[in-house]
């Protein structure tokens, strides 16, 4: 698994210089509203979100990115089982690729998504909540803590 997190930026080409700099290394795709760094240590996709503005907290969404479907069908069971509401998005578009995936929220409404990138795509379509211009509320209380 890597750990993913989108954050919300108002310039993206001074994130981009300071992430590259953070994690020294290049960004693997720019695109005009875009762009994604992959890390091997600490093992992270970290992507930066081109907003208008940014208030309050910075944070888009937070994810992993798992190696199949299989796997993000399996973390889905597993949440459910244990109380969690899963909003599942199965062969969506977003940022700049197609996924299988699904959607938890913690209890202050922080997004975790758990997908499976597909395949890469040259536009942006707003198919997915990590993507959507308003943030999606759902409220979820958790009935014991998650499979191991």
């Amino acid at each position: 698994m890597k750990m993913h997190v989108g954050i919300n930026v108002t310039d993206l080409n001074k994130s981009i210089e300071f992430y590259s700099k953070v994690f020294n290394a290049e960004p693997v795709k720019v695109k005009t509203d875009y762009a994604k760094f992959l890390l091997d240590d600490p093992a992270l996709n970290f992507t930066l979100n081109l907003k208008d503005a940014v208030s309050g907290n910075h944070v888009g969404h937070f994810g992993f990115q798992v190696e199949n479907l299989e796997e993000v069908l399996q973390h889905k069971a597993c949440l459910e089982k244990v109380g969690f509401f899963a909003r599942e998005e199965m062969d969506v578009s977003c940022c700049y690729a197609t996924q299988d995936k699904f959607w938890v929220t913690d209890p202050d409404g922080n997004e975790w998504e758990f997908f499976y990138t597909k395949g890469d795509i040259e536009t942006m379509k707003m198919e997915s909540a990590c993507c959507a211009t308003e943030p999606v509320k759902v409220e979820v209380n958790p009935s014991s803590s998650c499979c191991s």
